[in-house]
């Protein structure tokens, strides 16, 4: 039986990973992460989070270069010279097309409560955000058991309209993120954490 400290030991080894092998994630795989990843805490059991797994690399470049004209659009608009612009462009799509799994969490607000004033209406939202956050979480988590590596890429937030065109996703689906996942080509080191005096009150 695996022990308090071994779990510990486990939930702190997780890193950000952006360097994958090539080897494809197996179906069954994915499915147990998707599963594990559905057991997470939601507002309501309402469990507002829906997936798109990308694995297909047609669509991913299909979606990497619809973005990227987005991405591209907002860059110039910061006044970013060109170079620059270019290099951001073509790392973005590297992320997308090189990972050998890429999976979009959404939020679908339809099953969640409604309020007739702003001010509830607004906390619904916020608790189905973190509801999908959770989610989101929970995946990376199965997908460390998995023996493989993950990051989160939150950009999907800036080009909300263009996934779900380039998806032909359903219109109540908001991307909310996006996953990059496969067997880890890197082994990063631990960034350093906040110690917990700095950040928590205890009353």
């Amino acid at each position: 039986m695996t022990s308090t400290t071994d779990l510990h030991d486990f939930l702190r080894t997780r890193r950000s990973i952006r360097r994958f092998k090539p080897d494809p994630v197996p179906d069954s795989v994915i499915n147990d992460i998707l599963t594990t990843a559905t057991f997470a805490p939601s507002a309501h059991n309402r469990q507002p989070w829906r997936f798109v797994v990308l694995t297909d690399t047609t669509i991913k470049q299909h979606l990497s270069e619809s973005m990227a004209l987005e991405f591209q659009r907002d860059l110039e608009r910061d006044g970013l010279p060109p170079e620059k612009i270019q290099a951001q462009i073509k790392r973005s799509k590297e992320r997308i097309t090189s990972a050998p799994l890429a999976v979009l969490l959404c939020l679908d607000m339809s099953e969640m409560d409604t309020y007739p004033d702003e001010k509830r209406q607004h906390a619904e939202r916020t608790m189905a955000v973190q509801s999908v956050s959770a989610a989101g979480l929970q995946l990376l988590f199965a997908a460390h058991a998995e023996g493989l590596g993950g990051v989160w890429a939150c950009w999907p937030l800036f080009a909300q309209g263009v996934i779900q065109d380039s998806l032909e996703l359903p219109e109540t689906w908001e991307p909310q993120g996006m996953f990059f996942v496969g067997y880890p080509d890197e082994a990063p080191d631990a960034r350093k954490r906040k110690p917990i005096k700095e950040i928590t009150l205890f009353r």
